[in-house]
């Protein structure tokens, strides 16, 4: 089950030109992003116990996750059209939490996936 920093942080450096910084020069903040295009696709942090992700998503998308996972919310400190806060309290399948990333980088990226 995803729950610890480092396995997110992972997961996501498995990605092409993936990176992580630390721009808000606090070390709860990692920010994921692609070294080509220096656009974020995530944004890990702790918050009120559980590790938090948030992820870009295409409008289409937005909704569904949140009707269907009540740990998927609009984007923290985020544009609540374009991202989702994904809060890693155990009642997400890493499946889906894996796709929400990947959909991520893929819009960052500017790849179709089917």
């Amino acid at each position: 089950m995803l729950k610890e920093r480092q396995e997110i942080i992972d997961l996501c450096l498995n990605y092409p030109g993936a990176y992580e910084d630390y721009p808000f020069h606090d070390p709860n903040w990692c920010v994921m992003r692609h070294k080509g295009t220096k656009k974020t696709f995530a944004y890990i942090y702790e918050r009120e116990g559980h590790l938090w992700v948030n992820v870009k998503c295409d409008p289409q998308w937005r909704d569904f996750w949140r009707s269907t996972y009540a740990a998927v919310t609009a984007g923290w400190h985020q544009n609540k059209e374009h991202w989702n806060t994904v809060i890693l309290d155990g009642s997400i399948p890493d499946k889906d939490i894996k796709r929400m990333i990947l959909e991520s980088y893929d819009l960052i990226t500017g790849k179709i996936r089917s």
